[in-house]
């Protein structure tokens, strides 16, 4: 990989004028319909229980790809009506959509009933693989007499780009034009840049009727006889050849079988649990997708189906323990894609890592600023911590010294690009007046403020960045040592503690009990409790007595919501828990808070964190967690209240849970000497054990079963395969 292109000095960030908004607009709730999720490669859908796509202004609804949505509408209809929905659900693999459905009453004009309800019996299983959608329907007649009956599909392919799904109001559309195709129709859009996508759908066995928009077959069956129906939606060249869908199911799961990153598995005392570490891993390896430059999680479905630098780099560092192989493809994607050069329109500098790509018409013709946009202030640095942590996880050094030129061009951006006004914090301000205004995680407009209410003023230093900075020089300071180059080792490990010093006397506050969330461009503090504090915890930046205050409040239900932690306390001025930023709970910021708990050797408050999660994920009809939840407190015999344009899944989200199993555990894995640490293990009251099998220390491999006890947690080896120490602190 070659180094990038020298850059000058960094220019002054300019004060800019308004942004054109790119949040997504709260005119629908993502749960209002209990969407089924679908994904394979760049494909995926979002159905309604019974199968269907749902039209709509703000709906999610449909079959995407690369950005644009493919099918708008889908219905299926049995005489002309719409079936009785009996039930539906996900494989546990989430790689099958399977719904049961019955008649309703058919009547004639006269009102004198045809068929009683619930004899005809249908069900739609459904799956997608990277080439394309396949469904089967199978219609079997309950009835006591033949029926003859008429089976049918009303469908839309409408091209539409995701941004305009959001709400975005497109200059333009681009042409579809809709032919024949053997027994098919080929649908070809071309967009207004010139660019064409084709897709074909086809049917079999040959329908009675075929035409833009509909398809039907005639069914006609004796009682207790069955048929079945195949339908597809190809994407070429797939589509020159037939539907196949038991082809197509066969090689998914042959398919599935070769994960793309090897993950323990987790075992416990508790069918349930199974289930919501079975739906979190599953939805882990559904998101991640083969990218030319390898496998990487994509952030969540439906917004944010595509590469975004700091949701993939704290991904991995949430399933770092358990599967440290995802980590690899998420290196060596950021590092092929990292900037290497200025342009402001896309708040791009020399070894910046990138926020977002995006590959819709919207972006290729400039109309969103997020072909590949570089406005994070946080993913650069988090890109060296986990390289470094990688390193002590795996011992893989071939990889690093791949991306090392990556690692040194991210180290050079931290100190002139990211540190623009030379005052040891790294700041962010917009260089594109429509980038984004905020550039941390907490990236919508009102994210960060004054205690009075007051937007913080560009350049802004977060509180969670400088503790990501201080961890990265510490972490590069160790892997500048492993490579054999100590001067740069030490010039890192010197950087980490003048940061340290620093950070201390500008961002505690004794009134807050905490660290503030920011300083603004005038570095003035903004004095507000916001869980952006608690990632500190995740460094050796606060003094043992901050750490102690600062544990004791994230802990206290102003903050701990019973589900997790609030993204800002409960009382604060600013606090909204119906809010996106300002108040709700979610996942990742709860797991990582577990982590920084952990790292401090308070396992005891991770795992309420754990429980807390595990709790809202059992409250959800899919075990899932998703992106974030309103911030209310957990009361007896309610779930947490949903937030309503909530992505779900979301990588983060799922890999949170494994984060915080790892986090109440105390468990730390390095491979050079080969060593596994359980540091006052904890577990939550609904486990009495947790096996873990399949724990990859460098090239050895150790089964765990860990008992839960009044005061602690008994580990015992099941199997170890090579030489591995284990060690527990009780």
């Amino acid at each position: 990989m070659s180094e990038p292109e020298p850059a000058a000095d960094p220019p002054e960030r300019p004060t800019l004028g308004p942004v054109a908004s790119v949040r997504v607009p709260a005119t629908r709730s993502l749960g209002a319909r209990d969407l089924r999720t679908l994904k394979a490669g760049e494909l995926f859908g979002l159905f309604g229980p019974e199968g269907d796509v749902a039209a709509g202004p703000g709906s999610p609804e449909g079959l995407f790809w690369r950005d644009t949505r493919l099918l708008g509408r889908l219905s299926l209809r049995l005489e002309g009506h719409a079936p009785l929905l009996l039930g539906s659900r996900l494989s546990e693999d989430g790689q099958l959509l399977l719904v049961d459905l019955a008649n309703p009453d058919f009547v004639d004009a006269e009102g004198r009933l045809l068929l009683p309800a619930d004899r005809i019996h249908l069900q739609r299983v459904r799956l997608l693989r990277p080439d394309g959608l396949f469904e089967r329907l199978r219609v079997l007649n309950c009835d006591r007499a033949p029926r003859r009956l008429e089976l049918g599909l009303l469908f839309e392919l409408d091209f539409v780009d995701i941004f305009e799904v959001r709400g975005h109001r497109p200059a333009g559309h681009g042409t579809v034009a809709v032919e024949a195709a053997g027994d098919g129709l080929r649908y070809r859009y071309t967009a207004r840049d010139g660019v064409a996508t084709e897709v074909t759908l086809r049917a079999e066995p040959k329908p009675r009727e075929l035409r833009r928009g509909q398809l039907s077959w005639t069914v006609e069956l004796e009682p207790g006889e069955r048929c079945a129906f195949d339908w597809a939606v190809l994407l070429e060249p797939a589509a020159a050849r037939p539907v196949g869908f038991t082809r197509a199911l066969s090689r998914l799961r042959r398919e599935r079988r070769a994960a793309p990153w090897a993950v323990a598995r987790i075992e416990t005392s508790s069918s349930l649990v199974d289930e919501i570490f079975a739906r979190a891993l599953g939805d882990l390896r559904m998101l991640t997708t083969d990218t030319p430059h390898g496998p990487y999680p994509y952030a969540g479905l439906p917004w944010f189906a595509t590469i975004f630098g700091r949701d993939g780099a704290i991904t991995a560092l949430e399933m770092l323990e358990l599967a440290p192989g995802l980590a690899r493809g998420v290196l060596e994607v950021l590092a092929a894609t990292q900037a290497r050069t200025l342009d402001p329109a896309r708040d791009a500098e020399p070894g910046k890592i990138l926020h977002e790509a995006r590959e819709g018409e919207l972006a290729r013709l400039g109309e969103v600023p997020f072909g590949r946009y570089y406005g994070s202030v946080d993913a650069t640095p988090l890109f060296v911590v986990l390289a470094g942590r990688f390193l002590r996880r795996t011992g893989d050094l071939a990889t690093i010294r791949g991306i090392l030129p990556a690692i040194r061009a991210a180290l050079d951006w931290i100190e002139r690009f990211g540190d623009g006004d030379g005052d040891g914090f790294v700041e962010y301000g917009r260089v594109s007046e429509r980038g984004l205004v905020n550039q941390g995680w907490k990236d919508s407009e009102d994210a960060v403020f004054h205690a009075d209410g007051r937007p913080a003023t560009p350049p802004i230093a977060l509180v969670e960045v400088q503790a990501y900075v201080h961890a990265t020089w510490s972490e590069a300071a160790r892997l500048f040592e492993r490579l054999g180059e100590p001067d740069e080792a030490r010039r890192c490990a010197a950087r980490a503690a003048a940061l340290a010093e620093r950070f201390r006397e500008a961002f505690w506050s004794e009134e807050l009990g905490s660290f503030v969330l920011a300083l603004d461009g005038a570095k003035r503090p903004c004095r507000v409790r916001t869980s952006n504090a608690g990632h500190v915890l995740l460094a050796d930046l606060a003094s043992p007595a901050q750490v102690e205050r600062l544990a004791e409040l994230l802990a206290s239900p102003r903050f701990f919501s019973g589900w997790g932690i609030r993204t800002v306390a409960e009382g604060e001025p600013g606090y909204v828990p119906i809010s996106y930023h300002n108040g709700s709970v979610w996942p990742h910021d709860t797991a990582l808070v577990a982590m920084g708990f952990a790292r401090h050797g308070r396992t005891e408050l991770a795992r309420r964190l754990f429980d807390g999660l595990l709790a809202a994920a059992a409250a959800s009809p899919l075990r899932r967690l998703p992106e974030l939840f309103c911030g209310f407190r957990r009361r007896r015999g309610a779930g947490p209240t949903p937030y309503p344009s909530a992505c779900s899944p979301q990588a983060w989200a799922a890999a949170a849970l494994p984060a915080c199993l790892g986090a109440s555990l105390g468990l730390e894995i390095e491979a050079e000497p080969a060593r596994i640490r359980l540091a006052h293990p904890r577990l939550p009251a609904s486990l009495d054990w947790v096996r873990l099998r399949g724990l990859e220390v460098g090239a050895a491999r150790v089964d765990l079963l860990l008992r839960r006890h009044e005061e602690d947690v008994a580990v015992n080896v099941l199997e170890r395969t090579g030489a591995v120490e284990i060690q527990v602190v009780l």
